[in-house]
């Protein structure tokens, strides 16, 4: 579950508002749009990645404190990191598969008139 970032209440991921001290949670009052707020004085320019790639618009930077853009640098790290490799046969198998069973039915039937 969640956490409030001014109160620390837990909260429902549905919530638009903190219960307790009525924080609003998600943007706009639509349960889709994530609002990603700053802890304390921080703020979140300095670990987005749209600040580092100089492609962000909003004209609160690079002061914002809230955000509904934000993208963690390190998130953005995380996720280039991880990429499970295919076997080479798997990846054989998958491009060429057809052409193997038909070859090898060419071959039975070849066998079969000799």
């Amino acid at each position: 579950m969640p956490i409030c970032p001014r109160c620390q209440n837990q909260v429902k991921v549905t919530d638009l508002k903190c219960p307790r001290c009525r924080l609003e949670l998600k943007a706009y009052g639509h349960p889709g749009i994530e609002l990603h707020r700053a802890i304390g004085d921080e703020v979140l320019c300095k670990s987005c990645a749209y600040h580092e790639d100089d492609s962000c618009t909003l004209p609160r930077r690079p002061y914002a404190k809230d955000c509904t853009l934000y993208q963690s640098v390190n998130a953005v790290e995380e996720a280039i990191a991880y990429a499970p490799k295919t076997s080479f046969l798997k990846t054989l198998w998958q491009r060429y598969s057809t052409w193997m069973i038909l070859l090898v039915i060419f071959g039975i039937c070849l066998l079969y008139v000799l």
